[in-house]
């Protein structure tokens, strides 16, 4: 029999019930194993009672003891959770959850509200008692809200951004999240005193780590909500009182840490595991922040949401002055297998290739997306492989060290971006009539993002007002740094956008 996340959560809760699973210091809530168990029963009933089974999507949003109750309570209907950005526009959120078929959605009340001109009349509002201590979630119904295929399996769908400016749905299973799961358990060995950040939203797939492995091991999850993560000396403060274990997060956002959070202010003596994700940690951010932090653990996680985390690389004690080059990306871990090609060949240790991935923590798919989940993997000796489009060598010690990106996909904060998804928003704006989006790289490996636009009167736009349309139309993450304007955006032979120009100008 397959094993399932929402079965293996209910044999925690039973072994563990007394022990506190969630604390939201925002709230100022905890929750036990016990108790949780019952709110997640009390919601499979709700979904229940609606019709939700097995291969069917739930919608969720927001953080909170509310939200991953709901997120267990789809599971154990074997249905898939969806989350999305509640700091997006809720057009966004409704337009992902009319993508893949959600005709339940568990939120907060705010954002339902939000979700009320996207959703239309025949949306229904139902508070639901059990939660009002933790989120006061209500559950959101409609009739005729997308498709009512079912898809069996599924656990969960992630939504990253799509070249073609709609994001894409990114299909997991029970067996491909416990396959990176189980890994983690293997070897960062999680122990019921262990306290687990939770920084990253749900829809951002380092939650993965923070909500599974925690929460299928007895350890105690703890809430960093949206508000604490915008200010380094608060997030800092919860980490110390929080008594954080393992904490796991991008990159930046240590670095926010180290230069604005005063660490110096806190004991972190509980700190056994830092983990990290998403992009490249420059080696001397990463070598003072070992200084600061010299007891714990450091482990760099890579691989994108299609495939969970598929390689790891653990930090020596000790950096070398005279390093200056990120660390590696490793070596494969959570059972995968890896190949490096040109084309149709395997590449010679030293070589630049493409990095492809096979194995049990790979996506089932994109959803409803054949051509596109058809164009990402290939075939080769009997498996199926993914195709990355990251660009890495091996080094003399076997280790993948990364080196770029094959496409124009833009890392910024751990998100991988497609500039094509900005560029569609910003034609949504009436006096936008060319739109081409770039990732200016900068020395510490992320990008800045340039938004050049051609206008209807050939005129600049007001910088206040077209911030506040982006707001409005895009997620913050995805927000142009800067904007040029040009009378219209040069072209190549075949009148397409020529992007290695516009590099050229800004």
């Amino acid at each position: 029999m397959s094993r399932r996340l929402g079965d293996l959560f209910d044999a925690t809760a039973a072994r563990f019930g007394a022990r506190v699973a969630i604390e939201d210091p925002a709230l100022g809530t905890s929750i036990t194993y016990a108790d949780l168990r019952a709110l997640v029963d009390e919601v499979a009933d709700l979904l229940a009672a609606r019709g939700i089974g097995a291969g069917d999507r739930v919608g969720v949003c927001g953080k909170s003891i509310g939200t991953l109750a709901a997120m267990f309570g789809a599971l154990k209907r074997g249905a898939a959770y969806v989350p999305v950005d509640a700091s997006a526009p809720a057009r966004r959120g409704a337009g992902i959850w009319a993508d893949c078929g959600v005709r339940v959605i568990v939120a907060a009340p705010d954002f339902a509200a939000a979700l009320a001109p996207e959703l239309g009349e025949q949306a229904t509002h139902t508070p639901i008692p059990a939660l009002a201590p933790h989120g006061g979630h209500v559950l959101v119904e409609r009739s005729g809200l997308g498709d009512t295929d079912v898809v069996a399996g599924l656990a969960y769908l992630l939504y990253t951004s799509g070249s073609t400016g709609t994001p894409k749905g990114v299909m997991h299973t029970d067996a491909s999240a416990l396959a990176f799961v189980d890994w983690c358990t293997r070897e960062f060995q999680p122990t019921p005193n262990d306290r687990f950040s939770s920084h990253a939203p749900f829809h951002f797939d380092l939650s993965i780590l923070d909500v599974f492995v925690p929460l299928l091991n007895g350890s105690t999850l703890v809430l960093f909500g949206e508000e604490v993560g915008k200010r380094p000396t608060a997030l800092a403060e919860q980490i110390a009182t929080s008594r954080i274990s393992v904490w796991y997060s991008t990159p930046s956002i240590l670095t926010l840490l180290l230069e604005f959070g005063r660490i110096e202010r806190h004991a972190f003596d509980a700190l056994r595991l830092v983990l990290f994700a998403g992009e490249v940690f420059p080696i001397g951010n990463l070598r003072r922040l070992k200084e600061a932090w010299p007891q714990p653990r450091y482990a760099n996680l890579y691989g994108p949401t299609e495939t969970n985390v598929c390689t790891w690389f653990e930090v020596p004690n000790e950096i070398p002055d005279e390093r200056v080059d990120p660390f590696p990306i490793g070596v494969v871990c959570s059972d995968d297998r890896a190949r490096v090609v040109d084309g149709d060949r395997d590449v010679a240790v030293g070589e630049e290739g493409e990095l492809l991935i096979a194995g049990g923590s790979v996506m089932q798919g994109y959803w409803n997306d054949a051509e596109r989940t058809a164009e990402s993997f290939v075939e080769h000796g009997g498996e199926r492989w993914y195709t990355t489009g990251d660009v890495v060598r091996v080094d003399a010690h076997g280790d993948f060290v990364f080196l770029g990106r094959r496409d124009r996909m833009i890392k910024r904060r751990g998100y991988r971006i497609e500039p094509g998804e900005i560029e569609a928003g910003l034609h949504r704006h009436p006096d936008v009539i060319e739109a081409a989006v770039l990732g200016v790289p900068k020395e510490d490996g992320s990008a800045t993002i340039v938004a050049c636009l051609a206008t209807k009167d050939g005129e600049p736009l007001s910088m206040i007002a077209l911030k506040r349309f982006c707001s409005e139309n895009l997620p913050l993450y995805m927000i142009p740094d800067r904007f040029t304007f040009h009378s219209e955006l040069p072209k190549t032979s075949t009148d397409k956008v020529d992007y290695r120009a516009l590099l050229a100008q800004v």
